[in-house]
């Protein structure tokens, strides 16, 4: 039988277990709250960040105004706040890296060259990083030679040192299937540089420039053109690529209406077909242009008959065939008539000396001289 002392034991631990229990799923509650409130708090700072940074006008800082700060790639939120540290734009790398966190700006931060100041904040910062770098456009026309677009990336300050870029472009190797077979010249990206307009990295290296545009040339130059190739035939044999390339670079030069094109091209690919060795020298005088602009850096006004003798195997005055290589960069329309002669009969043309930079063909030498005298060409 229970004695007076146990029982009123047993009376007072009940409560205590019970209080003790309470005080436990108020913790439980209290943590939970907390848990939650903070989790909405966290939530509405990432949304409204994510919601202001959508709203909030790029940030620029003018390239005079600023310094730059290269994101290589691949870095990682911890190297770029590194960086940043030790470059003193900021002052904490672990505050840092938990705002990137904490914002959504990890694994948005975009590589290359971005313009920043010392004064800014670590959002604008943020925001600045994960915008697209900085970068210098450029344009490269039609028809320009290859020293001619070393001239306009060094102009246009993409490149800092020219015979570097040359050096570069003669020295490294380029896995393209369009340039494994080209036989040993000078300058052998000539005619592959393909004439476009293109943003370049602030801090690009002159390899990335070359790779960047002769990318370019392996998508405009289609898989079909690459098919009709082997449809094309000179007195040599089959068309290679480079072949038409050539071709197409002396259309480009040769045709300033874009409705002679097929016309020009028709007439190189008869006088390359002609059993006639005479009419095999084709007798281009762009091709004399692009001797002397080797030579003296500049093309002539107008030629002498002195320059049509000069020692070169690009003199199409002397030598058959097409010559050894490109004598500028084409863009796709000149590659287009390459591709595709007019089947006319035309072996001649003439320049009309017109506004339009036109020309007249003929079939044979007499027409040719009296469309010579016509326009008074001498």
């Amino acid at each position: 039988m229970m004695d007076r002392t146990t029982l009123q034991t047993q009376k007072k631990k009940k409560p205590r277990k019970k209080k003790r229990a309470i005080f436990w799923l108020l913790m439980l509650l209290l943590f939970t709250s907390i848990t939650f409130i903070g989790g909405v708090i966290s939530y509405n700072y990432v949304m409204k960040n994510y919601a202001d940074s959508n709203n909030k006008v790029a940030l620029v800082i003018d390239p005079k105004d600023g310094v730059e700060f290269i994101i290589n790639k691949g870095a990682t939120s911890a190297e770029i706040a590194k960086n940043l540290m030790n470059q003193g734009f900021i002052d904490n790398e672990n505050m840092f890296k938990l705002m990137s966190k904490i914002n959504g700006f990890n694994g948005s931060y975009q590589s290359g060259t971005h313009i920043l100041s010392k004064n800014l904040s670590n959002d604008e910062i943020m925001r600045i990083l994960s915008d697209v770098p900085a970068s210098r456009q450029v344009t490269i026309p039609e028809g320009k030679t290859f020293k001619q677009i070393v001239d306009i990336l060094f102009e246009k300050k993409i490149i800092k040192d020219k015979e570097k870029f040359i050096t570069t472009a003669n020295t490294e190797e380029f896995d393209y299937d369009f340039l494994k077979d080209i036989p040993p010249r000078d300058n052998e990206l000539e005619g592959y540089l393909f004439p476009d307009t293109y943003e370049f990295d602030m801090n690009v290296s002159d390899k990335d420039i070359m790779i960047k545009m002769l990318d370019n040339f392996d998508r405009k130059f289609k898989a079909d053109y690459r098919e009709k190739i082997k449809t094309l035939k000179t007195f040599k044999g089959n068309m290679t690529l480079d072949d038409v390339i050539i071709l197409a670079s002396i259309i480009e030069k040769e045709a300033k209406d874009p409705d002679d094109r097929y016309l020009i091209s028709g007439v190189l690919y008869n006088r390359l077909n002609s059993k006639d060795k005479t009419l095999r020298k084709l007798q281009i005088d762009a091709t004399i242009q692009y001797i002397l602009l080797k030579k003296t850096g500049a093309y002539k006004d107008r030629l002498l008959y002195t320059d049509l003798e000069i020692e070169d195997m690009y003199n199409t005055y002397l030598y058959e065939g097409l010559p050894p290589g490109p004598i500028c960069c084409p863009g796709e329309a000149a590659i287009k008539a390459a591709l595709n002669p007019d089947d006319s009969g035309y072996l001649y043309y003439v320049a009309r000396n017109d506004a339009e930079g036109s020309h007249e063909f003929s079939r044979t030498y007499k027409e040719h001289q009296a469309a010579i005298k016509k326009y008074s060409i001498k």
